[in-house]
């Protein structure tokens, strides 16, 4: 019997993985500057993270309409118009900084919230094109494109400090403005399929039916908390390192080894699926969130914020990836706008939450307490993964 050569990896997977690089270079950038320029701006400090939060409060928000809109006009067309949203909040932000405008700058954050709402289809864009045994790998391949992000975002943080005289921050969103513009630009290369038709006959679960499905219920769970500890711990951590008095130039270096965390190990991330099967890879996500925690209560300094989120962004990609590699076999083709959009609006509702939260509670109790307060989220996903485990064992 012939050996079946391996299926081939389309060009547009790694395009995606690009445009995926892009939206996570102003998504890292936003990390390290946004809360900061929210404490600059805003008259109550308590604040601060709001601008950061609206951005996920947008991109909750706007989930279940990209999706849709997708469905209706294509994915390209979408993301298009994510881009140009997303153009429009760079400049905005440029403007309210330099006009001192809190609220201004939290509406420019929302745009790019908005971008992001789109743009976090990249990863299922990747599986609409790739062969049915290498999807795993064309949702890796994606999310490795967040590596460069690693590197150009908190750098563009530095190297837009001195465009503006009177703003060390308004620099940082001239880049955002441009990684837009380049957006359109790889876009206009990328293969995707053409838009849905629409087939009456077709019948598809409703969302309490998905639910009920334990793969389904289970990925939900991983992606939602896995994303929403990470965020709460980083939407903190450059609050948490000016209290501890550590420079700008160590916030932005600890923010690009937390991004270089979460997105190196997607190189591999689906091969280690295929070799160890996907509870297995989200239960090491649940381990590596521990070691963060542990971590980051050990002590305050820039060696602690440096490993802690290391281990942080190692954790979210091995639940992030595999909630997401888990959920395309919970649902049927004709169901996965539905399913999709579900799962995105239920993760980043709660990401939103946990960022707002991340400010308050930074504020008024501190660092540690922080870290505390993700426990029960931690040790509900290694239940929840548990359970998967035992109901396939049966």
């Amino acid at each position: 019997m012939p050996k079946l050569e391996p299926a081939k990896m389309p060009f547009s997977v790694y395009l995606l993985a690009l445009c995926q690089a892009l939206m996570m270079s102003t998504s890292s950038l936003l990390i390290v500057v946004a809360a900061l320029v929210g404490f600059s701006l805003a008259e109550d400090k308590s604040l601060a993270t709001l601008p950061l939060s609206l951005q996920f409060l947008a991109l909750m928000l706007t989930s279940i309409p990209a999706s849709f809109i997708m469905k209706r006009w294509g994915r390209k067309a979408g993301f298009y118009l994510a881009s140009v949203i997303g153009l429009s909040g760079g400049l905005l932000a440029i403007w309210a900084i330099l006009n001192g405008s809190f609220w201004a700058f939290t509406a420019a954050t929302a745009c790019i919230g908005i971008f992001n709402g789109f743009g976090n289809y990249f990863r299922f864009a990747a599986v609409d094109i790739a062969d049915e045994s290498i999807k795993s790998k064309a949702i890796s391949y994606v999310m490795a494109g967040g590596v460069i992000a690693a590197f150009i975002g908190p750098n563009l943080a530095r190297l837009g400090k001195p465009i503006f005289e009177n703003s060390i921050y308004a620099g940082a969103y001239v880049y955002v403005a441009l990684i837009y513009i380049l957006m359109m630009v790889v876009l206009y290369f990328i293969r995707l399929p053409p838009a849905e038709t629409n087939n009456a006959q077709q019948k598809t679960r409703s969302v309490p039916e998905l639910f009920k499905q334990p793969k389904f219920l289970v990925a939900v769970i991983c992606s939602m908390f896995g994303y929403a500890v990470m965020s709460l711990v980083m939407t903190a951590t450059p609050l948490a390192m000016k209290h501890n008095m550590h420079a700008l130039d160590d916030t932005a270096f600890v923010i690009q080894w937390h991004v270089l965390g979460m997105f190196a190990p997607s190189f591999f991330t689906g091969s280690l699926i295929k070799r160890f099967g996907i509870t297995n890879i989200l239960l090491t996500g649940v381990i590596f969130a521990y070691l963060a925690v542990a971590t980051n209560l050990l002590g305050t300094s820039v060696w602690h914020f440096w490993m802690g989120l290391v281990w942080l962004g190692l954790s979210w990609n091995f639940l992030f990836i595999g909630g997401t590699t888990l959920l395309t076999d919970a649902y049927l083709p004709p169901e996965k706008a539905k399913a999709q959009a579900t799962n995105d609006f239920v993760v980043f509702s709660t990401v939103a939450s946990a960022s707002l939260f991340a400010g308050y509670l930074q504020h008024h109790f501190g660092w540690q307490m922080v870290n505390i307060g993700v426990l029960p989220a931690i040790t509900l996903m290694l239940v929840a993964i548990l359970w998967l485990k035992r109901h396939q064992s049966r």
